[in-house]
This record gives C-alpha cells, structure tokens and sequence, in this order.
C-alpha cells in the first residue's frame, strides 16, 4: 500500500464551535472548504498533514483519539494559547522521553498534545 497523503476526520458535536477553535484560536490555515449546512466540510493544514472537519457527533468517550501536533516554539504556543483561553491540561514539560509536551483539548473533548523536538532527540536525526 502506498499512502500518497493522509488526513484526520474529526466529526464534531458543534460544529462552527470547533471551526473557530481550530481555525481562530488554533489558528490553523485553510486548505478547503466544500459543502453547505450539515454537509459542510473544512480542512485545514495540519503540518506534514490535514484535519478534516465535517458533520455532526453525539457527544462520546474521551482520548479515543489524539492529535499531535508539532511545534517550533512550546513556550510561545503556550503562551498564546493561555493567553486565548485555551485550558491548559498539563502545562509545558520536558517528558522522561526527552519530547517537551503541553496537553490541551478541543471543545468536544478530543485530547490534543502540543510538542515541541528538542534539537538533540532522535527524532531530529535521519537514518
């Protein structure tokens, strides 16, 4: 099998709620939107991939699903996403796996963990 892209489908409770945290606070940029309604669709850049919001969810369990997402600046993201708002669940820390690492969570619950690679973690390298 050959992936030649790949996105993340996340089916909100509300909607234009989690459009506006992804996209005002989060600040995510457009990659497209379609639809109208209820078949109303955006995906947004989401790094290396997209994030695709659509449709509509019952409320359901937590942390089935988490997004990293990979930063430039933890200190700085922090920074203005407190300054948003956003409820920090564990603030930023270097974990025992040498990641620094902030966890948030969207307005439906969806668990979000902020990371930033340190320049000496293996991540950094290339085989």
């Amino acid at each position: 099998m050959e992936v030649l892209t790949s996105r993340v489908i996340l089916r909100p409770v509300d909607l234009d709620r989690s459009l506006r945290f992804y996209g005002e606070t989060l600040g995510l940029p457009v990659y497209r939107e379609y639809g109208s309604g209820r078949d109303r669709g955006v995906v947004f850049f989401l790094g290396g991939g997209f994030l695709e919001i659509t449709g509509q969810a019952p409320p359901n369990d937590v942390d089935k699903l988490v997004l990293w997402l990979q930063v430039r600046d933890l200190a700085a993201t922090h920074a203005d996403l407190a300054a948003k708002g956003v409820t920090i669940e564990e603030p930023p820390e270097r974990k025992p796996w040498g990641l620094h690492e902030m966890w948030i969570r969207d307005p439906d619950g969806v668990s979000i963990v902020v990371v930033q690679v340190p320049e000496d973690h293996p991540l950094r390298r290339r085989p």
